[in-house]
């Protein structure tokens, strides 16, 4: 697991993780004040909601990445060293270090009614 983050944990890269966050995360995690999807409703064991709640506030960001990166077994977690750069993954990361504390302009981007994927 990294033990620093490479990247600023700045307004810029939380910006950059929350679009990362909506396209390839959302459909499992969801988004703030949105329903669970379907495909999250058919998981087992159930994906947490990683932006509300205490979500993973508590988890240095580089716990975070290396789960990111490799996924988590035994749960329906992929990896997506293969799919997002290194950087995508370490903004994802920060952002969902600091879900807890984002600025107002990228907590209402995460707060939009928008197309997660099988919202119905």
């Amino acid at each position: 697991m990294p033990k620093a983050d490479p990247i600023a944990t700045d307004e810029a890269n939380y910006a950059a993780g929350a679009h990362t966050y909506r396209e390839h995360r959302a459909v499992c995690h969801g988004l703030p004040t949105q329903p669970q999807t379907a495909i999250a409703k058919g998981m087992y064991p159930k994906p947490p909601a990683l932006l509300e709640g205490d979500g993973v506030t508590d988890d240095p960001a580089g716990e975070t990445y290396w789960k990111v990166a490799g996924g988590i077994r035994v749960t329906d977690m992929p990896g997506f060293q293969q799919t997002l750069s290194s950087t995508e993954m370490w903004q994802v990361s920060i952002l969902l270090a600091h879900a807890d504390k984002l600025p107002s302009k990228v907590q209402d981007s995460l707060s939009q009614v928008g197309s997660v994927a099988n919202n119905k």
